[in-house]
Parts: C-alpha cells; sequence; structure tokens
C-alpha cells in the first residue's frame, strides 16, 4: 500500500461548516480587531495616567509591542483580502474608555485590567495556534509569538499589584467576560 491509500481521507464538511479560507478570514479579522483594542486601552491608560506614574514606561513598552501586533495584522487584512471588523469604531471608543476608566481607578487597576484582558487572550491564541495546519506555520509561529508577549504583559501586570486591585476578582471577572464577548462579536461582524 501507498501513503496515499493509507492516509485518512480528509473530514467531510457538513452543511454550514465554514470553509478553511472562512475559517482562517475569521481568525485574521478577530485578531486585527483584539490588537486595536488592546492599542486602544494602553491609549486610554496613558493619557489619565500619563508620565506621573512609575509604570509610564512599561505601558508605553506594552503598547508599542501591542502596535507591532496590530501593524502585523493590518498587513495580512490588506495581503489576504480579508474584510476587517465592522465594530472597530465600537472598539476605538469602547477600548479607550476601558483603559482610562480602569487607569482613573489607579494604576493596580489599570493593571487588572492588563491580566485580564491578557488572560482571554491567552486561550483565545493558543486556540487559534491549535486550529492552523503546516500550510499555515507563519501564522501559526506569529500567533505564538504574540501569545508569549501577551502573556508577558500579563505576569508585568502581576508583578505590578494587579491583584491588589479594588474588587479584583470582580473588576477582572468583568473585564475578561467582555473581552470574550468582544472576541465572538468580532469574529462574525
Amino acid at each position: 500500500m501507498t501513503d496515499s491509500e493509507t492516509a485518512a481521507p480528509p473530514p467531510r464538511r457538513l452543511p454550514g461548516d465554514r470553509t478553511p479560507r472562512a475559517e482562517l478570514e475569521r481568525m485574521i479579522r478577530v485578531d486585527q480587531a483584539g490588537e486595536y483594542g488592546a492599542v486602544r486601552i494602553y491609549e486610554g491608560q496613558m493619557a489619565v495616567l500619563g508620565n506621573r506614574t512609575a509604570n509610564a514606561a512599561v505601558l508605553r513598552h506594552m503598547r508599542d509591542q501591542e502596535q507591532v501586533h496590530l501593524d502585523t495584522f493590518n498587513d495580512l487584512i490588506r495581503q489576504r483580502r480579508v474584510r476587517p471588523t465592522a465594530m472597530a469604531p465600537v472598539w476605538h471608543v469602547l477600548g479607550f474608555a476601558l483603559g482610562a476608566g480602569t487607569a482613573l481607578m489607579g494604576e493596580k487597576a489599570a493593571m487588572a485590567c492588563t491580566v485580564a484582558v491578557e488572560e482571554a487572550i491567552d486561550g483565545h491564541y493558543k486556540t487559534q495556534a491549535d486550529a492552523l495546519g503546516d500550510d499555515e506555520s507563519g501564522l501559526r509561529e506569529t500567533v505564538l509569538r504574540f501569545r508569549d508577549e501577551e502573556l508577558e504583559h500579563r505576569d508585568i501586570g502581576l508583578r505590578n499589584g494587579a491583584e491588589q486591585a479594588p474588587a479584583y476578582p470582580l473588576l477582572s471577572s468583568v473585564i475578561k467576560g467582555g473581552s470574550r464577548l468582544a472576541i465572538w462579536v468580532s469574529e462574525r461582524v
């Protein structure tokens, strides 16, 4: 028997299943939207905290990494001709508002926001990397590299007092839930 005779047949698609191309477009769309939201969160935090905080350089570092992520997904949107989410104007406002709102609660709340968002993104990026095949190894490596940087941001937030933020468990839960909802909506709209 040859390898082609023993290879498992490709999985059958059922009515309503998305094509591999549609799945890939969905991944790129949601990742571009998420990185856009992340940049806006840090911009909101920096607008409130400015340079008055010991963490100003840390916030700039994290924002700058998120900007690299966003630039990468903006390039992928153009190169692969993927429709971006229609929710971008909403994420523009809500991302900034989330960043500014948590910063108004204090530096620890801003760090709690970072931890919550990055924990939601960790699972999202892991699921995507697991779903990408060898034909998309470059995108998989990009997603995994960005996931590592998101985990770095989470660790920075934890080292800078995120868990001491007022009502941390509630704040974290609400932000994670909102992040997961934003992911769900951005994949579809």
